[in-house]
């Protein structure tokens, strides 16, 4: 493990993060992701989107182009560069959100979200404030509306009202001072991540094009929200001293199963990550299961979100905004990293549904 050395509070969990089981790990990245971080900074530079050099800095911190370059590592290289320059600016926008609290951040959230989507659905509503981010925001609508399908733009913006979704129900329950049950947390959680706002992207950019009724058929949805919460529960892994400060406590998978469960965060590690390995193990077995019938497209697609899900453990374990977190470090550590190891097998062998009713239903896609 290298990482900067932490001040602050101590962590609850500690610095060392359990094995990953993760059987199709290739640790893949485009062979153009230096030139393609490169660009993205000079148009990061350009619009101006981070107020000075400390927030410039860790909006770097977040190696949004090597999370790209790994989660579509033979992408169409001007399409991966627009889905950079992308997520940085959500991780932005994501950042704002994620600061303060007041007595109608909720109503705050919610407001921005329905101009911020509206602004993607048609462009010139002048919905937005004057500034760097909208004036960025504005170029990104314009280049995407010009790169993406008609059904892929609907995809994407209905991927951008889910993620913003997701972010105003997370945010009213820490208005509220409630951590949700893991249920609703299972539940959500996919949207939280962006999920969908993701996937419309890698599949631009591979060149995927599975018909409707393939993509939203039930066991290709349920494959799909597996591999949003398991990235989704990786992020929770990685992110937890990033967020451990915040009061209430951040609505993270550690948080929830120690509330499940009665016990601490710590003690919560293993629940979790058995939690998490068992949603690998469906992953695992329903892709194969579409993998014997699927056509060309859902063959790709397949692929796709198995670089997905092992492209953002990769990525998270390098990226500073997370082994040298800003709560504990004034400037993020660039080297930094959580230096994870592998499992060939999951903490736990089980097979059968997970004991979470919204998310049950995907063991019923498959075929035994």
């Amino acid at each position: 493990m290298t990482l900067a050395t932490p001040h602050g509070h101590p962590s609850r969990i500690g610095w060392d993060l359990p094995p990953f089981y993760c059987p199709f790990n290739e640790k893949l990245i485009h062979p153009k992701a230096a030139e393609l971080q490169q660009r993205a900074v000079e148009w990061i530079d350009a619009f101006g989107i981070y107020p000075d050099a400390t927030e410039r800095a860790w909006g770097l911190a977040t190696h949004s182009a090597d999370f790209t370059s790994r989660i579509i590592p033979h992408g169409d290289v001007e399409t991966v560069l627009l889905f950079i320059e992308w997520n940085y600016w959500a991780n932005a926008v994501d950042d704002w959100q994620d600061s303060g609290s007041t007595a109608t951040r909720t109503a705050d959230i919610a407001d921005h979200s329905a101009r911020l989507v509206r602004s993607i659905e048609a462009p010139g509503s002048a919905l937005l404030p004057p500034g760097p981010l909208t004036d960025a925001l504005d170029d990104l609508v314009t280049r995407t509306r010009s790169v993406l399908t008609p059904f892929q733009l609907r995809r994407f913006t209905e991927g951008t009202r889910d993620w913003l979704f997701g972010a105003g129900w997370q945010t009213a329950n820490a208005e509220r001072s409630t951590m949700p049950g893991l249920n609703e947390f299972a539940a959500m959680r996919m949207s939280v991540n962006g999920t969908r706002f993701t996937l419309t992207w890698c599949d631009a950019a591979n060149g995927i094009h599975v018909p409707a009724d393939v993509l939203y058929s039930a066991p290709v949805q349920a494959l799909t929200d597996a591999a949003g919460f398991i990235v989704s529960c990786d992020n929770d892994l990685f992110s937890y001293n990033k967020e451990d400060h915040q009061d209430p406590w951040e609505q993270n998978l550690l948080n929830v199963v120690a509330q499940h469960l009665g016990c601490t965060p710590r003690e919560a590690l293993g629940p979790a990550v058995a939690l998490r390995d068992r949603a690998m193990t469906f992953f695992v077995r329903m892709r194969e299961q579409l993998a014997r019938d699927a056509d060309e497209q859902l063959s790709r697609y397949l692929v796709s979100l198995g670089h997905y899900v092992a492209g953002c453990i990769e990525w998270q374990n390098l990226a500073p905004r997370y082994a040298s977190p800003r709560n504990r470090n004034e400037l993020p550590v660039e080297g930094a990293s959580y230096g994870i190891t592998w499992r060939d097998t999951p903490s736990d062998p089980g097979v059968e549904p997970l004991p979470v009713p919204a998310i049950a239903w995907w063991w019923q896609q498959l075929d035994d």
